[in-house]
């Protein structure tokens, strides 16, 4: 089999397996339950970012102030949009968005904020691939196996952040596969043009961790102090600590 074609399944296959693994633990919780793990996605969003993709794109640069800079732009950037959605959304229905008592969901904002930067990760993810298989097929297909292992708890995160912001679970479902598919996309644009792509990742990578942190520190966790009670706020540090944990134990069992 080409080195090409081992790209497309190990890039193909890669993003889809990892959506399903994730999904069989995401989709499975009761709507009861999604609040509480929000905690959870709250702590496995912000490991990735801190313990594995800005650690990356920082080693993989040679100035640090790109980077920072970048991450300075993507969170003013995903302000600015949540802004444009909560003003359509206030111009389309009734605005809930300035009622005294918090919604139920976020119309969107945090789903659709969480999916463009796990797109441009998955992206990079691909590009990983299609190094990795282009200077050898075995490490092509350890590296392929240790990006799945490690998306399964960031994909998890992502669904609870989906079904927390008002998407339904097919709805849930179908845009995390189609996000998966930018891995595909980004394995083959890199077997075609590697050099040119790898001078921008540590970019992207910067661009989708500041998605992620604003996700976070934004939108999920103001909505964890609304429940200022001694047991749910002892609840929500150990859920945070456990999403911290997971993606840290599987990063160190995969180093």
């Amino acid at each position: 089999m080409s080195v090409l074609l081992w790209i497309i399944a190990a890039s193909a296959i890669g993003g889809l397996l990892s959506v399903a693994i994730a999904a069989l633990f995401a989709l499975n919780a009761r709507a009861s339950q999604i609040p509480v793990l929000i905690s959870f996605a709250v702590g496995a969003l912000l490991a990735a970012v801190f313990l594995d993709i800005l650690p990356h794109a920082f080693s993989s640069a040679a100035d640090a102030r790109p980077i920072a800079a970048t991450i300075l732009f993507g969170i003013l950037f995903f302000f600015v949009l949540e802004k444009l959605v909560l003003w359509r959304h206030c111009h389309e229905t009734k605005c809930d968005a300035h009622d005294a008592q918090p919604p139920q969901h976020d119309h969107g904002r945090s789903g659709m904020m969480v999916i463009i930067g796990d797109t441009v990760h998955n992206f990079v993810d691909g590009v990983v691939i299609a190094a990795a298989f282009i200077a050898d097929i075995e490490v092509g297909i350890v590296t392929a196996i240790a990006i799945i292992a490690h998306e399964i708890p960031q994909e998890v995160g992502d669904f609870l952040v989906l079904l927390h912001s008002g998407y339904s679970r097919a709805r849930a479902l179908a845009l995390n596969a189609l996000s998966s598919l930018a891995m595909l996309a980004g394995g083959v644009i890199a077997y075609y043009s590697l050099q040119e792509v790898n001078q921008i990742i540590p970019q992207l990578l910067a661009f989708a961790s500041a998605s992620m942190i604003y996700v976070a520190v934004a939108d999920l966790i103001p909505g964890l102090h609304r429940r200022p009670e001694i047991a749910a706020g002892a609840q929500q540090i150990l859920l945070i600590a456990a999403g911290v944990a997971t993606v840290w134990g599987v990063g160190a069992l995969l180093r």
